[in-house]
């Protein structure tokens, strides 16, 4: 978090990963290159400029590929967690990649036309009623106008501004992207001399991507099937032993958000899962320096009202608590954003 907005903010996380990132993108380009040059047929090779475009756009649909995946992987597995809090970063450097590959597109087959370079691209083929010679390059372009959205409002500045639900929903836009991108890919291919492999690549990476938010939806449904029902408007947690301390068990109310509930040392919390933030799941964050850190981005909200410390102003909804036969229970209704509940104390259980 940050009193005051900025720009860039970097840590010592972030400079890794961001390099990694570099390298990684860096790496991508040069196999990309190297095989396009090489395994050109004699006396076919393709001009540099050609093989840079065919680089960058399939730099730019690996990428977020790779990053559609995050999210069901930070489901299934925590550690994939370090890549969700970087997420940002390679967003961002998604929408560079895939403009370079625009701008280049633009320049080599519309910049020499008599119109304008986008009036050009937008009514040289106007065949959209056929697969074969559908014009896909629209479809490359309504997917990069809605990254560049996306990229535009990453920054926290909007995110405040919009409010937390829009903001999401906005850039819940980047499985349209994503689908655009995949059509336009695959129809490329299948009017260009890569023929199926191509197109098989981008439909498999659509697969894996589906694949891996059915797996994590089914995840998140067994576990709120398997909650029962509040008894006397109280929800079960579990053993107060088995949470683990600085960390937190989640409970699923009736109706609502779920319910986050912490263990510092003797005390237990309980607090709206959802982040402010970006509704980032607090309960599998931790309690460091007597805050709740959120497991995204690091918002901190204290665990006995739900506020984060100053100077900041996000408040969460808070719970009753109350142990009984060294169990758990919670209350299903939530208290007020902000409210101030005295935690249960594991040492008076029983």
């Amino acid at each position: 978090m940050a009193a005051s907005f900025s720009l860039v903010g970097w840590n010592r996380f972030k400079r890794s990963y961001d390099f990694a990132l570099i390298l990684g993108v860096a790496l991508f380009f040069a196999a990309h290159l190297a095989a396009g040059f090489l395994g050109a047929p004699a006396g076919q090779a393709p001009s540099e400029l050609q093989v840079v475009i065919r680089a960058s756009g399939a730099a730019a649909f690996s990428l977020l590929t790779f990053i559609l995946c995050i999210g069901p992987m930070a489901r299934l597995t925590p550690r994939a967690l370090p890549l969700l809090y970087n997420r940002r970063h390679l967003g961002v450097t998604c929408f560079l990649i895939a403009l370079v590959h625009a701008a280049l597109v633009l320049l080599w087959y519309h910049g020499f036309s008599q119109v304008n370079a986008f009036i050009s691209l937008l009514t040289s083929n106007p065949r959209y009623g056929s697969f074969g010679g559908f014009p896909f390059e629209s479809l490359g372009l309504a997917a990069l106008l809605i990254l560049f959205v996306m990229a535009a409002t990453s920054h926290d500045f909007w995110n405040a501004v919009l409010g937390p639900r829009l903001w999401k929903a906005l850039h819940m836009g980047v499985y349209a992207a994503y689908g655009l991108l995949v059509a336009h890919v695959m129809l490329g291919a299948a009017q260009g001399e890569t023929g199926l492999a191509q197109a098989a690549l981008a439909g498999g990476s659509a697969l894996l991507v589906a694949g891996l938010h059915i797996a994590a939806g089914r995840r998140e449904a067994a576990r709120d099937a398997a909650e029962t029902e509040p008894a006397d408007g109280w929800l079960n947690a579990g053993l107060a032993a088995d949470i683990a301390d600085g960390r937190a068990v989640i409970v699923v109310p009736p109706e609502g958000e779920r319910i986050a509930v912490f263990r510092d040392g003797a005390k237990v919390y309980a607090v709206a899962n959802a982040c402010r933030h970006q509704g980032g799941p607090l309960g599998e964050g931790r309690i460091l320096d007597g805050c709740i850190v959120c497991p995204w981005h690091g918002f901190q909200y204290r665990p006995e009202d739900g506020c984060s410390p100053p100077p900041f102003t996000e408040k969460i909804q808070t719970y009753r608590t109350r142990i009984t036969g060294g169990r758990v229970f919670v209350e299903a209704a939530p208290q007020p954003p902000g409210t101030a509940i005295a935690p249960s104390l594991i040492e008076e259980a029983g």
